[in-house]
């Protein structure tokens, strides 16, 4: 019963998570030609660094969090490489589904993309 009970919490909060991140991510640079491509986030799946890769020189402007399925933020070393690339290390991360939101402040732009530690 216990068992039940807690699969089905992580499925309800997995379902929950995954609709947050697919309503978000449409949003997120929609003034851009081609919001899609607009961020890149690769490798993907990831083993030791996952890079956010921007069109414009956008890198130092956005913040970003990394959540795991249940919604909890993760705090992971990062650098900026330029003004186009962050690069997040994820090695110590369990494998499994992971969110990053990225926001603009200035312009209120949000969006969420999801990856896979390997």
């Amino acid at each position: 019963m216990l068992k039940k009970l807690i699969f089905a919490t992580y499925f309800f909060a997995m379902i929950a998570v995954v609709a947050f991140g697919q309503q978000r991510e449409e949003s997120f640079f929609s003034q851009g030609p081609d919001p899609n491509k607009a961020v890149q986030i690769y490798p993907n799946p990831a083993v030791d660094f996952v890079s956010i890769k921007f069109d414009a020189p956008q890198a130092k402007k956005l913040k970003y969090s990394v959540h795991n399925l249940l919604g909890n933020s993760l705090d992971l070393e990062s650098e900026i490489v330029d003004d186009f690339e962050i690069r997040i290390r994820v090695k110590d991360l369990a494998a499994g589904y992971y969110f990053i939101s990225l926001r603009d402040e200035r312009s209120n732009q949000r969006g969420t993309y999801k990856f896979l530690k390997r």
